[in-house]
């Protein structure tokens, strides 16, 4: 299996942190070394990075640990190849445009017996589950919407969405067009809010503690989702099996 990072922000930040201790799953601390990727949002326009190699070892990794990008909205992502050769088209995360935005994909899990009808505009490159299922979404989106939606609509869409692809198999998997970031969890997921009063925080994969309040103003909120908790002394809070969350400037948003 995979595994996923995300953030979301109510002004930009960099991911620097998170990363280190995400990256070394890539290889080091686990065992998903078949390519990684990394999406950031910056206004309307998105900066990406795609590596076949394990992250654990890439320089482009290596670079994304030392070169603080601040954005509202990063996707990340560490591949365990299941279905897909090990191929730079097969890296997650995937994009994609609709309505004039970029929108972001990272999945992890496996879709059995998944052939989707894609009769759009929306083609897969590689050979991944993943990229069909992103496809599958942003085709049925643009069917449901002329133009795009308000973010509690299309959350709405999604809702009655992913279920038809969540009886495939497990559907992990983290989405943003960069206003907002859905987060749907089949197995694992979790996440946290970083607020005032800011604390300091250890890696769970690497020895890096960092104090964010002298890196922060008391109007900044951070929510960080991963598969599994990135430190090893903060709560984080666990998604339900086929729950969908939508965060909005740092913000888990009310159902």
């Amino acid at each position: 299996m995979c595994q996923l990072l995300g953030m979301n922000c109510n002004t930009p930040t960099d991911v620097t942190f998170s990363f280190a201790g995400f990256a070394q799953r890539g290889g080091r601390t686990d065992h998903h070394a078949d390519g990684w990727g990394i999406a950031f949002f910056e206004d309307r326009g998105v900066r990406q990075f795609i590596d076949p190699t394990a992250a654990c070892d890439s320089p482009v990794a290596e670079l994304i640990r030392r070169y603080p990008i601040k954005s509202k909205l990063v996707i990340s992502h560490i591949h365990k190849a299941t279905v897909g050769e090990v191929k730079l088209q097969n890296c997650h995360p995937f994009v994609r445009e609709l309505w004039g935005r970029y929108w972001v994909f990272a999945h992890n899990g496996d879709l059995k017996d998944y052939a989707p009808r894609l009769h759009g505009q929306f083609r897969p490159v590689g050979n991944t589950d993943s990229e069909q299922a992103f496809c599958w979404l942003m085709q049925e989106l643009a069917k449901a919407h002329a133009t795009v939606p308000p973010v509690h609509e299309l959350t709405r869409t999604l809702r009655e969405l992913v279920p038809q692809v969540a009886c495939h198999g497990t559907f992990n998997f983290l989405l943003s067009n960069g206003e907002a970031l859905w987060a749907h969890a089949s197995t694992k997921l979790c996440y946290i809010v970083r607020q005032h009063p800011f604390a300091s925080a250890q890696l769970a994969d690497e020895d890096l503690t960092v104090n964010f309040a002298d890196h922060t103003t008391p109007h900044d909120r951070v929510a960080v989702i991963a598969t599994t908790p990135l430190t090893s002394n903060e709560s984080w809070t666990p998604f339900a099996p086929g729950e969908l969350r939508v965060f909005v400037d740092g913000t888990p948003l009310a159902d």
